[in-house]
């Protein structure tokens, strides 16, 4: 993009820069729109958005997709979309587990996805992994629209090495990532810019760039994984809080579970994934004599032990009615969005039981928040990786506001 003409001052330019993104967060929302369409929903005027469109269409970041005739006076009106070949992110989920890596367009759509389903192992072994994947991801992004690849997300988990007693886990290469700074091996290796998040931050990324966030730009996010994450949503962008471990809500503090298959408290209180994620469920399954591989075979143990199950979703209920209480006094949002790795049947259950005891455990002059199912469920996290270079470049973020950036482009896309 070309620098400011002289005499329109950085300023100018910035709030330029600004509603770029305001009309490609637009175009996400609608899906497609004419230029009246978004004149009339940012509030600009024909002019204004013309001009903007047409950088947009020189960056190849939006596309014409034909003109709409229906309800239309006068000369039809030409439809807009995002252009998906415009822009890819490429993410880079790491999980005590398993290592998950995926190429994801401007539109959203999951184009490539790899699963290393294994115990995490040492950074250097996880680095030639990732890097190989990353390889092959930008190969078929080359292919596909040259030039186009903006960067890497990376998603992983602070303090890969602590709490393995409440995790079950007995993986020594774990404590070997807490001193390790994997992104920049990574942007080493590449050469590509990445940026990380906490994979609870992640998948709240996702919801918000491509689920529930394209209506809703308030919402707390919890994640039901192995152990238990989240994110906060406010104004329409994430928040990362000091260290980058806003909404960490694994590490709230609940009540001593009342299962017999529970680890010996350490204090008056527990952590919220002691009790809350499908470790703490895969421990009650086996202390039922029903043990559990990996997530696979998750649903068959819990098939073949409905008593354990309904025991561990009894308690796992009893443990986030707190916190999910508690997100909505501290953060003021009306919307709670829960995910997780447990498949939509369990979800659903778990979800809807947590509506009824938030309206039985209602404190006065309150109204219980609208809790609604995540959009992604096991695709979460490393779909927000690839979309956190897409988010930071194109969303209008708050600190865009305030100095916002060129946007990155290149070939033209527009119809003839």
């Amino acid at each position: 993009m070309s620098a400011p003409k002289a005499g329109q001052g950085l300023t100018s330019a910035r709030i330029r820069h600004y509603h770029h993104r305001v009309i490609l967060q637009r175009l996400r929302r609608l899906g497609e729109a004419s230029k009246a369409d978004l004149a009339r929903a940012v509030q600009l005027t024909n002019t204004a958005i013309g001009q903007i469109v047409t950088d947009l269409q020189d960056l190849g970041l939006v596309s014409v997709i034909g003109k709409r005739y229906e309800g239309q006076r006068g000369q039809p009106a030409t439809m807009l979309r995002l252009e998906p070949n415009g822009a890819y992110g490429i993410g880079v989920r790491l999980d005590r587990s398993r290592i998950e890596t995926a190429l994801v367009d401007l539109g959203g759509r999951l184009i490539s996805q790899r699963s290393h389903k294994m115990p995490l192992p040492a950074p250097e072994e996880a680095l030639a992994m990732v890097s190989a994947d990353i390889a092959a991801f930008r190969e078929t992004a080359e292919r596909l629209a040259p030039g186009r690849v903006l960067g890497v997300g990376l998603a992983r988990p602070y303090h890969l090495g602590a709490w393995l007693d409440r995790l079950e886990l007995n993986n020594p290469a774990l404590r070997l990532w807490d001193d390790i700074d994997f992104a920049a091996l990574l942007q080493r290796a590449t050469g590509l810019d990445v940026h990380e998040e906490n994979d609870g931050t992640a998948a709240a990324i996702a919801e918000l760039f491509h689920g529930f966030g394209r209506d809703c730009d308030d919402f707390a996010y919890f994640f039901l994984g192995p152990a238990i994450g989240g994110g906060v949503i406010l104004r329409g962008d994430y928040r990362r809080g000091l260290s980058g471990n806003a909404g960490d809500v694994a590490m709230l503090p609940v009540t001593r579970s009342t299962l017999a298959s529970a680890p010996p408290a350490r204090g008056s209180y527990e952590v919220l994934l002691t009790r809350a994620s499908i470790a703490a469920l895969a421990r009650h399954l086996a202390w039922h004599g029903h043990p559990v591989g990996d997530l696979e075979t998750l649903p068959a143990a819990i098939a073949a032990c409905p008593v354990g199950f309904e025991e561990w979703l009894v308690d796992c209920v009893d443990a986030l009615i707190g916190p999910l209480m508690a997100a909505q006094a501290l953060l003021d949002v009306s919307n709670i969005v829960i995910d997780g790795d447990l498949g939509a049947d369990v979800m659903t259950r778990l979800a809807e039981r947590l509506r009824v005891a938030m309206v039985e455990n209602l404190p006065e002059a309150c109204v219980a928040p609208t809790l609604r199912l995540g959009t992604f469920g096991s695709n979460a996290h490393s779909l927000g990786a690839a979309s956190l270079p897409l988010f930071i470049d194109f969303a209008p973020r708050a600190a865009v506001e305030a100095n916002a950036r060129p946007l990155k482009g290149g070939h033209d896309t527009r119809a003839a």
